[in-house]
């Protein structure tokens, strides 16, 4: 059983807003249940493995916009978490694959450059010290493989995403989470305009 959410979201530094928000993500991926009138539970391993091959089908299943919408609510608030406690060789990994990028943009090389984005995202997943969150990896990570191929675009598309991602890192290197999460929110964003996906999310304000 977790905490009670006004403990959780202490601990985690987080708003209890966006605690609510994570829990109904890791409730739809089947790591968690919420009880009424008592708490989140996580569920245990052997519940969680029973379920996986339902998920991976969902997964596979999913349109643009789900993996997007996904990617939305999970992601700006796990750079924010990182952004809080990474080091500097941890930062240092992430540029080193943003110079991936770079090199595969500069060879006109759309499958290099696919991976090392891919990579990038992947990367930022596995630096949460959550262990709630390290659980969730490979459910978003599938996601975004599910939409790599759309990725394979125009090259100034993957410009643009290499310069987004730079901005996401130099705030989390400055360690600051709400610039962090707040570049990862334009990032989906302009992704999903890139695609022709205009996301339905209540709080649309870092479109512009």
């Amino acid at each position: 059983m977790l905490p009670g959410q006004r403990e959780l979201a202490e601990q985690l530094g987080i708003s209890r807003p966006s605690l609510r928000e994570a829990v109904i993500v890791l409730e739809t991926l089947g790591l968690v249940r919420s009880m009424p009138g008592k708490g989140v539970v996580v569920l245990d391993a052997q519940l969680s493995d029973s379920q996986s091959q339902s998920h991976d089908s969902a997964v596979a299943g999913a349109s643009l916009e789900d993996v997007l919408q996904l990617r939305y609510t999970l992601e700006p608030f796990i750079v924010g978490l990182v952004a809080q406690s990474i080091s500097s060789k941890e930062v240092g990994q992430l540029r080193l694959t943003l110079m991936d990028m770079r090199e595969a943009l500069e060879a006109n090389d759309s499958e290099a450059g696919v991976s090392a984005y891919i990579a990038f995202h992947e990367e930022l997943f596995t630096l949460t010290s959550n262990p709630i969150f390290q659980s969730v990896v490979q459910q978003t990570s599938n996601a975004l493989k599910q939409s790599a191929e759309v990725l394979r675009n125009s090259p100034e598309h993957l410009a643009e995403r290499l310069e987004e991602n730079e901005a996401v890192v130099r705030a989390i290197r400055s360690k600051n989470s709400a610039q962090a999460s707040a570049e990862m929110r334009r990032h989906i964003l302009r992704e999903g305009q890139r695609m022709g996906i205009e996301l339905n999310i209540p709080d649309d304000n870092f479109g512009s």
